[in-house]
């Protein structure tokens, strides 16, 4: 499926897509706010600059494919995005309000109320967003669009989201309960295939007992 969809990409590249997506009112918005709008499993995060422009890091899987810069400036839609995502390709860049929204109703500051850490003036704001266009290394959960924009708003690389999920990833896997369940599965597979060895007893003992003190 990943080859097929890399060969749709590259035969649509110079193929802008057809939406009517609503255009948000620029007036609504100051230098410096930070925007959020939801994106396929996750909220995309971006710093608006004024002028109806938004400085975003956003993945992209089109600059693997092509050099056609026309094409790789269009709207970056949810196939680039995810794809993008999985090959760990992005960069910083200004879209139109319209693009960033992608037809999404957008939230405006909510960061403030959850960040102990004030906002900075709103040029320093804008100053940081632009300093750091271009390419970037892209990872889902220790450098992402609400990493980048954390930064430019309140100093502070972190992501509200990556430790929403690491803390439920947490709690299903490093329960005691399933400290439990591995220590079971692990000696029954042992004892079944009769192989109590070193090599094999070892592995077999250390993987439940880090779930456990994990727990």
């Amino acid at each position: 499926m990943f080859p097929l969809q890399l060969l749709n990409l590259f035969f649509t590249a110079s193929t802008l897509e057809d939406k009517n997506l609503p255009t948000p009112d620029p007036s609504l918005f100051k230098r410096g706010d930070l925007l959020e709008v939801p994106r396929t499993m996750f909220t995309h995060f971006g710093i608006y600059l004024g002028d109806g422009r938004v400085a975003h890091l956003i993945p992209d899987i089109l600059p693997l494919i092509t050099k056609n810069k026309g094409a790789i400036s269009t709207m970056v839609s949810n196939t680039r995005l995810i794809l993008g995502s999985i090959a760990k390709v992005a960069s910083v860049r200004v879209d139109s309000l319209t693009d960033f929204a992608y037809g999404s109703e957008i939230l405006v500051n909510h960061t403030d109320k959850l960040c102990s850490q004030p906002p900075l003036d709103g040029d320093e704001i804008g100053r940081r967003a632009e300093k750091m266009m271009g390419s970037v290394t892209y990872s889902l959960l220790w450098y992402n669009c609400e990493h980048y924009v954390m930064y430019c708003r309140y100093g502070m690389a972190i992501s509200y989201q990556t430790y929403q999920f690491c803390t439920a990833t947490r709690k299903i896997f490093c329960s005691r309960m399933n400290a439990y369940l591995t220590a079971f599965c692990s000696m029954a597979t042992l004892f079944y295939l009769g192989c109590l060895t070193p090599l094999t007893t070892l592995p077999t003992l250390v993987l439940p007992f880090t779930i456990w003190m994990a727990s």
